[in-house]
Formats: structure tokens, sequence, C-alpha cells
């Protein structure tokens, strides 16, 4: 399993954008089109809302990534 880190800089980050910020896919349009097909976690709960907002502490994850967020 590849495990990635995410530094947060704000309260929370979106899920798609978090998705292109760690370098899973290349655009946010690419991280919502991901998270429709379904397959993504946080905190081992299956996330639909595409612009989901990730704080400090959650952990998503897809298929064989697992991405932890920081403060």
């Amino acid at each position: 399993m590849q495990q990635l880190e995410f530094q947060l800089k704000g309260e929370f980050v979106e899920l798609n954008q978090l998705l292109k910020l760690v370098g899973v896919c290349d655009s946010g349009g690419a991280g919502k089109m991901l998270v429709a097909e379904g397959g993504v976690f946080v905190d081992g709960k299956p996330e639909s809302r595409k612009t989901a907002k990730v704080r400090a502490g959650q952990v998503v994850s897809l298929g064989d990534v697992r991405i932890t967020v920081l403060k």
C-alpha cells in the first residue's frame, strides 16, 4: 500500500482537490470522477460527496493508496 501524507494549510481541503494535490489524479475534475465511481473512503467509510471537507487527522483511501491529512 502506498502511504502519502498531506500537510493541511487551512481548516479543510475538498476531497477532489486533495486527490489532485497528492498526485493521485491530474485535475480536480478527474478527482470528482474518481469519487463518483465509488471506491474512495474517508476514515474507512465510503464517501460520495465530491467536495467533502477533509480535515486534519482524517485518512482518505482508494485502491492501494492511503492519504493521511496532517495539520
